[in-house]
């Protein structure tokens, strides 16, 4: 069971997020914060009756940020924010998106810089705690002046109103799973309403759960392009150490030395440089051979956009924020630029990723560069059609894949009557990420597939296979969920198979049991 995490003014570690939003650790409040929490509220609470306009407390907001707002009604304005902004519609978004966005809306809140009531922290806790998720609608946020109509359906849900699915996933009203779980519904105050809804939590917390998919994912692709290699016969000479160093990119060189680990001990690979079965390509193709250049280009990217998503962890974006010395000023911290490009930025480097693994599937099946195996890898060539249309699956994602590439952040849309005339489009970014990623962990599953098949009908299967240790166990792997080559199958089934396998880090958990050190 994951560890609890403590919420303080501290940033936020990534993988806190990861654990809260998709394995349910539970959330607790330091004291530190509690106190932080309290001594910003004394703030808010001294501007409560001031007649002087002061944005979100006393005034409307956006384009009507030039009305003020009687005292008698400055805590129903709250109220009144949220259901309004509460608009978003759509498919319903995946739960730990959701639950992301909570926590990422609540350790803000902890930092002491919105003028937020500790009990109000305190409910979004007891909220994630219970495992109740809010229902939020894809469409909805900008990704300016925060992720609006998102973060509002989560704070309508603490107000116990609108829709909610409790902790055993039934869809109930929000006002009975607060009930249930004993929690009591929040009656905000001034200022409250605008400080749950301001923030870049949502497109964060795609950021940060992409970046750890990604991470398994790039390690993965490595050992999916060295499988390739072994079964057309290529070359490993092309990633030894030396050659990257003169090219010294970090994630080159890390793609390089994981394929040259798992290449290590295969007698396949051996038997190129040697004897009658000398190898005589000159050089192999640029899928096989240029894999650590663009696998290293990705790792990059990945690593730009994880420095990106720790300065967002270390921020406390609200605006109006309550600053250290105790003023009470409005920003464009909420501004969600930074995180929607790298965002985007991921998208193409997942396109990309997708791209040169279909091409390498593809060689498997092109008769005239597959060097001697059978067309399409079918058992019958004619009567059997092999992986001809996994392959086709293969390309219908990758361009899919090119079209999610396309950026959102520069798609801004002018909104609030021009007040917020340039927006980030950040939260789009994420889903469309999000999206990108299950079709990366679907080419690579056909790829990885092909490569097993073609394995098998090079060498005659695990028994007598030539394959390294590390290939061999992966293969093991496969062929538990898989049957080995043979005429043809229902084939989706299959593909859904090693799917699971990539998604849930069974393949790369297997390559590195057989491996002397994990693969990075």
């Amino acid at each position: 069971m994951a560890e609890n995490i403590s919420l303080s003014p501290a940033p936020l570690a990534p993988q806190d997020v990861v654990q809260v939003a998709r394995h349910d650790a539970r959330v607790e409040i330091s004291e530190e914060s509690l106190s932080a929490m309290a001594a910003s509220r004394r703030v808010i609470d001294a501007l409560v009756t001031d007649t002087r306009p002061h944005y979100g407390v006393s005034t409307g907001f956006g384009a009507l940020a030039t009305k003020q707002i009687p005292v008698e009604l400055r805590a129903q304005l709250q109220r009144s924010l949220i259901r309004s902004h509460a608009a978003s519609s759509g498919a319903e978004v995946d739960r730990e998106v959701v639950r992301g966005l909570m926590l990422n809306r609540l350790h803000t809140m902890t930092t002491g810089r919105t003028g937020v009531r500790p009990e109000v922290a305190s409910a979004y806790a007891a909220v994630l705690n219970a495992g109740i998720t809010p229902i939020v609608g894809e469409y909805g946020s900008l990704g300016c002046s925060g992720d609006l109509a998102p973060l509002s359906h989560c704070a309508l849900a603490v107000m116990g109103e609108g829709k909610v699915r409790n902790a055993a996933g039934e869809l109930v009203e929000a006002a009975e799973a607060l009930a249930a779980a004993g929690i009591e519904p929040v009656v905000l105050a001034e200022k409250e309403g605008l400080a749950l809804i301001n923030g870049t939590d949502g497109m964060l917390g795609m950021l940060l759960m992409a970046a750890e998919d990604l991470h398994r994912l790039v390690a993965t692709a490595d050992l999916s392009a060295a499988m390739s290699i072994e079964g057309l016969l290529g070359t490993d000479d092309v990633f030894a150490p030396d050659l990257h160093a003169l090219r010294p990119h970090p994630g080159q060189i890390a793609s390089a030395a994981n394929m040259r680990a798992v290449l290590s001990g295969s007698t396949l690979i051996a038997e190129q440089k040697e004897g009658s079965h000398a190898f005589t390509r000159v050089q192999d193709a640029y899928s096989l051979r240029c894999a650590p250049q663009v696998h290293g280009a990705v790792r990059a990217t990945l690593a730009h956009a994880e420095s990106v998503a720790e300065l967002e962890l270390a921020s406390a974006i609200d605006n109006p924020v309550v600053t250290t010395d105790g003023r009470v000023e409005s920003n464009g911290n909420f501004h969600g630029a930074p995180v929607g490009y790298v965002l985007d930025f991921l998208a193409i480097a997942v396109a990309d990723l997708a791209s040169i693994s279909e091409r390498r599937t593809d060689r498997f099946l092109d008769k005239s560069r597959s060097h001697g195996l059978n067309a399409f890898l079918a058992d019958d060539p004619g009567v059997d059609s092999g992986h001809m249309i996994a392959q086709y699956t293969q390309a219908g994602i990758v361009s899919e894949l090119k079209r999610l590439a396309v950026p959102a952040s520069v798609d801004s849309i002018p909104s609030s009557a021009m007040q917020e005339d340039h927006v980030s489009m950040g939260w789009a970014a994420g889903l469309k990420l999000r999206r990108s990623i299950d079709g990366l962990q679907r080419v690579l599953a056909v790829e990885l597939l092909t490569s097993a098949r073609a394995l098998d009908m090079r060498d005659g299967g695990l028994a007598t296979g030539k394959s390294s240790p590390i290939v061999t166990a992966v293969r093991r792997a496969i062929r538990e969920v898989v049957d080995g080559p043979g005429t043809d199958r229902y084939l989706a089934p299959e593909i859904e198979a090693v799917h699971t396998l990539v998604a849930d880090g069974t393949l790369l958990a297997a390559a590195n049991g057989a491996a002397t050190s994990a693969l990075q």
